[in-house]
Order: C-alpha cells, then sequence, then structure tokens
C-alpha cells in the first residue's frame, strides 16, 4: 500500500536558528565583535521574526484605523 496522499511537513532549524547557533557559538568561545555584544543581540535571530509579525499588524492596525477616522 503506498502512502502518496499522506502529507508530511518537516520543518528544519531554519536561518534565524543557524544564524543564532553562530552567534552563540561565537559568544561562548570570545571569538571576534560578537564577544563584545549584549545577549539581547546574541538572540536576535530568535525574537526577530515576532517583532516582524506585531510590526506588520502594528502597521493594518495604522491603515485601518486611518480609513475608518477619514471615511466619517
Amino acid at each position: 500500500m503506498s502512502n502518496e496522499n499522506t502529507k508530511t511537513t518537516t520543518r528544519g532549524i531554519g536561518l534565524g536558528g543557524i544564524i543564532f547557533i553562530v552567534f552563540l557559538i561565537l559568544k561562548l568561545a570570545e571569538i571576534g565583535q560578537v564577544a563584545t555584544w549584549s545577549w539581547w543581540w546574541v538572540t536576535s535571530p530568535l525574537w526577530l521574526p515576532i517583532t516582524f509579525i506585531f510590526g506588520f499588524m502594528g502597521v493594518i492596525f495604522l491603515i485601518v484605523a486611518i480609513v475608518a477616522f477619514f471615511s466619517k
């Protein structure tokens, strides 16, 4: 029996995860400029996509509010 109709989703670590791992290794090994960075910057590849989502939602909310204000 073939499972051709079964959909499987495989998710990798992603670009943000890879960049975070590189920054983490450089920070812990105290290599280069990354050694002097704050932990906020080292972990930023992890929370940056969430920031973009909230920023996009904020722009959409602002556009809707402007349209609602000027449509009266």
